[in-house]
Formats: C-alpha cells, structure tokens, sequence
C-alpha cells in the first residue's frame, strides 16, 4: 500500500472556499484551503474521487518537492531530488510546464528546461539509462515558483476538470463549467425547486444544475491522464466510478433554459444529449425580458450578456434594466445574476442581498444574489 501523499487543486479566484467545502464533502482528508487551491491527502483511491468528481477545481495534482529557488543549480536540484521513479516508468513521457511570479528566476522557459534536464537525469540514473525513450503513458510534470518558492507536481487530470466531456460546441461566451457548477452551489440548489436559466446559451448552467440534482460525478464521461499510469492500479478507478454512480439519486427534476438564440438552443440540447441529462431539462426560445414567468416561486442562475466593447456595454445595460423591470415583482424567485458590470445593481434597479466577487477566465465579476 503506497502511503498517503499530498494533492492539490488549483481552482478559479473566488473559488476556494466551496472547492474546500465540496473535497470534505468527498471524504477526503487534510482539506486545507489557500488563494486559488485547495490540498488534501490521500492514496490513488482519493485521487480517483477527487478527479471524478470535484465539479469546481480545475485539476488534481500530486505534490512532489517544495522549497526555496533563487539560482537554477537550487531549481536542479529541487527536481532532482524529488522521488520521480515512484511514478513514472522508464518509458514514462514527462512533459514539464509551469510559471514564475515575484522571484529571481523569472524566465520561464528557462526554468522548463532546468526542470526537464533535473528529471531526465534523476530517471536515468535510477533506471541505469542515458537515454530515456518517453514513448509511453504521460506523467506531465508542473511547477510553481511564487517568490522564489518553488512547489513540484505531478498532474494526475490531464485536460483540465472543466472538460467534461459534453460541450464539444460553445455559443461565444461560455461560462466555464466549473464556474457555472460554483454559481449553483452559490444557489444552494439541490433539485427541490424549479430552477431556471432565462439566458441559457449553450446550456452549460442548466447541465451542471442537472448532474447536482442528480448527484451525479461530472467526470463520469472522460478519461484522465493517471488512468494510463502503470503505478495506479485499474481497480482503483473501477471502485471509485462505481462507487460514484451508487450516489446517484433519482428524481423527477423541473429545469428550464430559455434563449432568444435557436442556434445557441440546439447546441444547449446537443450538449445535454452527451452529458445525459437531456430528458431533465426543458429547452425553450424566449425573451427573458417578456416571457412570462414560468411559475411564481424557484431558483434563477443566469450569466446574461455583458459588453466587453462599448456599444455591447451599452446594449448590456439595457439589457440588465429590462430584466430588473420585468422581474420587478418575482419574490418567490432566488435569483442569482454573474455579471462584469460594475454598475449592474445601478441598472437592474435593486441592491443586491450578496455579492461574490469571482473571477471567469481574467474577467473579474461578481454574482449579485437576491433572495
């Protein structure tokens, strides 16, 4: 049995804390929450869980060496001495990626080549080789060196966690999905009430709302990069995939997504096709800003248009009024609005109940709750 060993998920700014809620959530152990990641320990089986089924973290990965890193000999030998073999076979591939911020070493390619030149020789003499053929499974090798400290691991995700697997085709400003999974957990929405995304795209907020209330694993459809890996059992991801769909509820769900765009529609019912959920959610073209509402009480989780330009910004604003006059008097609706507008409650005609500043990609914005 290989002991425990220390992972970490980074995640989106703003996201930490529910990322840390969802791993204990998990079962998993040592949950401890810092900017933009959250680690925890465990074995291979903790792994597996937390890849298949972490819907707000962007990737598992292993930690392998810490320290500090002012010269590239230090940077060497950091790698050096970080336990390689453990993981990667002799044919392992081991692609070295990472970044610098606030410290001396601040060439990053420079660092990639220092780090890959550390690995290649700490494997070669523990396999007794001058040449390693990297023709196998990959085990991608990432680094952080945050003033000059230097953190090493070992990606066990591959493509990123918000690569479900169903969306294929976006409309053009996708919500990532583990921001839109965030914004229903924000709504504490567990399947109970009718829940509606009245600017539903391409269906991403209303898929995610779906796989909570049914509790089901968003990695359930992918691969990931360590079930390749010789060093995890098979057994291990078998169990947790079994063990992940033996949570599953069942239930009769009322999910609405609603858009002006047919193109965006079919693409939103596309995309629930692959993930599965197609027969729970209801896909509608409408005017979020006339249509009438679709009963008196429930959960709305949106991402309405924001303008990046200014004539869009203009339209936005617009926009942001027409909704705020139209659901006016909806008090038995929670309504949870994302928006980089930072004079939306000014437009919308309301104060917000809470705000959350979160970021989409470098986009800060914030959800304004009213409930």
């Amino acid at each position: 049995m290989m002991e425990k060993m220390t992972f970490c998920v980074p995640c989106l700014f703003g996201l930490e804390g529910l990322v840390g809620d969802e791993l204990r959530r998990l079962e998993l152990e040592d949950v401890r929450v810092e900017d933009r990641r959250v680690f925890f320990t465990g074995d291979f089986a903790a792994m597996a869980r937390a890849n298949l089924c972490c819907r707000m973290g962007e990737r598992v990965m292993i930690l392998l060496a810490k320290g500090q890193v002012r010269s590239f000999e230090e940077l060497f030998q950091l790698v050096k001495n970080a336990p390689l073999e453990r993981f990667i076979p002799k044919d392992g591939a081991f692609p070295v990626k990472g970044y610098s911020l606030s410290s001396q070493l601040h060439s990053v390619p420079d660092c990639q080549a220092i780090a890959k030149k550390a690995a290649v020789t700490r494997l070669g003499e523990k396999y007794g080789m001058s040449w390693l053929p990297e023709t196998g499974a990959a085990y991608p090798l990432r680094f952080s060196i945050l003033k000059d400290e230097c953190e090493l691991f070992l990606d066990t995700t591959g493509a990123s966690l918000h690569k479900r697997g169903y969306r294929e085709t976006a409309n053009l400003a996708p919500l990532h999905e583990t921001m839109a999974a965030a914004m229903v957990n924000l709504a504490r929405y567990r399947g109970r009430d009718f829940f509606w995304d009245p600017f539903c795209g391409s269906g991403t907020i209303c898929i995610e709302a779906a796989m909570i209330a049914l509790n089901r694993a968003p990695g359930l459809r992918r691969s990931f990069a360590a079930e390749k890996w010789a060093c995890v059992p098979q057994e291990v991801w078998r169990a947790e995939r079994t063990a992940a769909m033996d949570r599953e509820y069942r239930g009769d769900y009322r999910i609405l997504g609603t858009d002006i765009d047919p193109e965006a529609l079919a693409i939103a019912r596309d995309n629930a096709r692959k993930a599965g959920v197609e027969k729970l959610i209801e896909f509608r073209e409408a005017d979020a800003t006339k249509m009438s509402l679709p009963c008196d009480r429930g959960v709305i989780v949106c991402n309405p248009p924001y303008g990046e330009r200014m004539l869009e910004q203009r339209s936005a604003q617009q926009l942001y009024r027409a909704l705020g006059r139209h659901l006016k008097f909806s008090d038995g609706w929670k309504k949870y609005i994302i928006s980089s507008e930072p004079e939306f409650e000014h437009y919308y005609g309301r104060q917000a109940v809470k705000k959350r500043k979160l970021y989409n990609g470098r986009l800060q914005c914030n959800v304004y709750m009213y409930y």
